[in-house]
């Protein structure tokens, strides 16, 4: 148990340093040196590509408290280890964040304490309203997690579960940047809510939504393979 745990607390610290990471540093930059909206997707997708296949045999690479939450839903853990799961991916954000904090703390001029927070409104990217921030990450999510439920599944080939929930993931942020910045992860928007909250308070004030919408969304989906109206569980 304690090596899933250790797991998945380094698969969400890559998770945010490299996706928050890739919004927050890249973000600021400018000609050469700028990470367009493609960019900062792919940051996030081959964050959980590369984790997957390196900490997936250990824990399956949730790295996300809605993951784990479907999973359980689904039938596949018990509420022990989802719990145990949830410690450890929220951890693993806060440290990943409390990292770029650093990095970023460290930068001459022109940072304002952004950490690729989540959030919505006036003066947030695209400035969507709280509703269509509620549906995309509600119904992100269920399509996230009907991805891994599936590409996870026994009858399913194996070897490329880690591309596709990859892809899933750039393709979610491809829509969702200019939304919400994209969470389908409580833990992801956390731990940058918390670390900056000193210079974003409203990221900690929003932070609500990032948890239950994902939430409703995995155990929606988790729910549909358990009653077999997805894929069919196997026979024990």
């Amino acid at each position: 148990m304690m090596n899933k745990q250790l797991a998945e607390f380094i698969g969400t610290f890559a998770l945010v340093f490299f996706g928050c990471g890739a919004a927050a540093i890249g973000g600021m930059g400018s000609g050469p040196t700028a990470v367009n909206l493609l960019g900062i997707a792919s940051a996030f997708g081959f964050a959980i590509v590369a984790m997957a296949y390196g900490i997936g045999p250990i824990s399956g690479c949730h790295v996300n408290p809605a993951v784990s939450f479907g999973v359980f839903v689904a039938g596949r853990m018990s509420a022990a280890e989802m719990v145990s799961y949830w410690i450890a991916q929220v951890l693993g954000a806060l440290v990943g964040a409390g990292v770029l904090y650093v990095i970023l703390s460290g930068k001459a001029s022109g940072w304002t304490g952004g950490l690729g927070q989540n959030g919505w409104g006036a003066g947030y990217l695209g400035e969507y309203n709280m509703l269509s921030a509620l549906v995309f990450e509600i119904v992100a999510t269920f399509l996230f997690l009907v991805t891994i439920l599936g590409v996870t599944h026994p009858f399913t080939p194996k070897g490329f579960a880690g591309l596709a929930i990859g892809l899933a993931l750039v393709a979610i942020h491809l829509v969702g940047i200019n939304v919400t910045g994209t969470s389908v992860n409580p833990a992801r928007s956390i731990g940058p809510a918390l670390v900056g909250m000193g210079s974003n308070p409203t990221a900690v004030a929003q932070l609500w939504l990032f948890i239950i919408a994902p939430l409703i969304g995995a155990g929606l989906a988790g729910f549909l393979y358990r009653e077999g109206a997805l894929l069919d569980q196997p026979k024990t």
